[in-house]
């Protein structure tokens, strides 16, 4: 496999993810209300709303940011305020489009982006090493929200409704 196709493939297959991740983000916000949002499990837990503004923030500062060679502008503190007042609509169309414009700048970048390493956050990261955490950091708030839906619902979010989960892997093996 050439390097270039390694390297799309990888990117593909981060871009899928990402893509999961807002689909099941979608699924908890249509069953949410404005409320519900804001409502914290308990006092060292935080909000679905404080999620969102929390995955807003990482994923500029890693992917717009950092990756695609813009000014830092993050400040993370006011992510997990209290009082916050965003509504349902804007709060997931902010966080539609900040995966957008993540999503566009993974996309394009190019092979030395990718390898460049840089500090983000204090860590010293390669581009492909910026599209894993923010591939994992949206998945591990997901699954934070997914919970709190659940808990704030009772109910299955049918995330696979639509798959047959029982099909086994493929027997094949390679060679």
């Amino acid at each position: 496999m050439s390097g270039h196709v390694l390297q799309e493939d990888f990117i593909n297959n981060c871009l899928y993810r990402i893509d999961e991740s807002s689909r099941m983000v979608n699924i908890c916000f249509n069953e949410l209300s404005d409320d519900q949002l804001w409502k914290k499990p308990n006092s060292s837990g935080n909000s679905i709303g404080n999620l969102v503004l929390h995955l807003c923030g990482n994923i500029r500062q890693y992917a717009i940011s950092s990756l695609g060679n813009r000014p830092d502008v993050r400040n993370r503190g006011v992510e997990f305020e209290e009082g916050q007042n965003f509504s349902k609509i804007e709060l997931l169309s902010k966080l539609m489009n900040t995966v957008k414009e993540a999503k566009g700048v993974i996309f394009r970048v190019s092979k030395k982006e990718l390898l460049r390493k840089r500090s983000v956050q204090g860590f010293d990261l390669s581009g492909s090493g910026i599209i894993i955490h923010v591939t994992e950091h949206y998945s591990y708030h997901t699954g934070q929200i997914a919970l709190l839906t659940k808990l704030w619902k009772n109910q299955d979010l049918g995330f696979y409704d639509n798959f047959d989960l029982n099909i086994k892997n493929d027997d094949q093996l390679p060679g």
